[in-house]
């Protein structure tokens, strides 16, 4: 109740309706599990992550969602500069366009990990401030707009809507792409794709930039330390990255900004590793993981290639009655 009349204060909203709204909050046992960290000693696999987004139900899915919304998504690449394949990863990681949006009421969501987030992380109390101001934001949004904050479904962390957005994005970076005067990512494919353009752009997405480059190594002067010190942080020139051992091939050599080395863990297979750019950096400001980003940038490649194949497959020829 202390938390509630803090949230009224500071947002300016009615201290009985937000005690009322929080008092029906639940705390929800299986939220609490799915923001512990695995057991340690849990080796991470690129391969099998991958294999969870980049799979035959998402590609169809994502084919289907670019026929119908292409003139959206073209529009929105021409806006913002992020193209229509990052966008499409997108949508396609976050709920397979629109299908699985999450069952959790959020306000249970916010509210178990504001007040009840497992002390067992490592950044228990960093964390509880974060979903605690987002459960700030989730009830000014709600009161304001006049939305029923019981009836609001969403993850297991809050976010909402097809692109999966946490209520103070919704605030920053929803936009009302499709035209008609609101915002509304639960049921605008159209208002859902323009956002997600929209926080690339805010996130400083270069037009035209890649993702990402082929890299390899060179034994001989190899500093690996150095090269992954400053983790998924574009931080090394062309020239600084090769002078650690890093070798890079192509369009790379002809990269004018930064450069980090991302690496992707296989099991008990050695890692693979790639050359991220600012772009790949941006991607992970949607979710702070270089798994994450590269499972949305294979999907969207993925989807595109099939879209393509769909286009020029040959049309039957006709029968020769002689």
């Amino acid at each position: 109740m202390q938390a509630a009349d803090d949230i009224a204060l500071r947002r300016d909203l009615d201290p009985v309706w937000v005690r009322q709204t929080l008092g029906q909050a639940r705390y929800v046992a299986a939220i609490a599990k799915a923001v512990t960290p695995p057991a340690v000693g849990v080796a991470k696999n690129w391969q099998l992550y991958r294999s969870r987004f980049v799979e035959p139900r998402r590609i169809r899915a994502g084919v289907a969602f670019w026929q119908t919304h292409g003139d959206a998504l073209k529009r929105a690449e021409l806006d913002t500069g992020v193209p229509a394949e990052i966008i499409v990863g997108v949508l396609g990681v976050e709920t397979i366009y629109g299908q699985q949006m999450g069952n959790y009421r959020v306000l249970d969501a916010l509210a178990t990990l504001s007040f009840d987030f497992p002390a067992s992380h490592p950044r228990a109390a960093t964390r509880s401030a974060y979903f605690m101001s987002e459960l700030a934001q989730f009830l000014s949004w709600t009161q304001r707009s006049g939305l029923d904050p019981l009836g609001i479904k969403g993850s297991y962390a809050g976010a909402m809507g097809w692109p999966q957005f946490m209520p103070s994005s919704w605030h920053q970076y929803a936009i009302d792409f499709d035209g008609d005067g609101s915002v509304n990512l639960f049921d605008s494919p159209t208002d859902a794709i323009g956002s997600v353009a929209n926080y690339f752009k805010a996130f400083g997405w270069q037009s035209g930039l890649a993702t990402h480059f082929p890299v390899t190594f060179d034994a001989q002067k190899l500093d690996m330390d150095a090269l992954m010190g400053p983790d998924i942080l574009p931080t090394f020139s062309v020239e600084s990255f090769q002078a650690k051992g890093a070798v890079l091939s192509g369009e790379a050599l002809a990269h004018t900004g930064k450069l980090a080395l991302i690496e992707l863990q296989m099991g008990d297979a050695p890692p693979v590793y790639v050359a991220g750019t600012d772009n790949f950096y941006a991607i992970t400001r949607y979710n702070w993981s270089s798994y994450y980003a590269m499972a949305v940038i294979e999907l969207g490649q993925a989807v595109a290639q099939a879209l393509a194949a769909q286009a020029v497959k040959p049309v039957p020829a006709p029968e020769n009655r002689g």
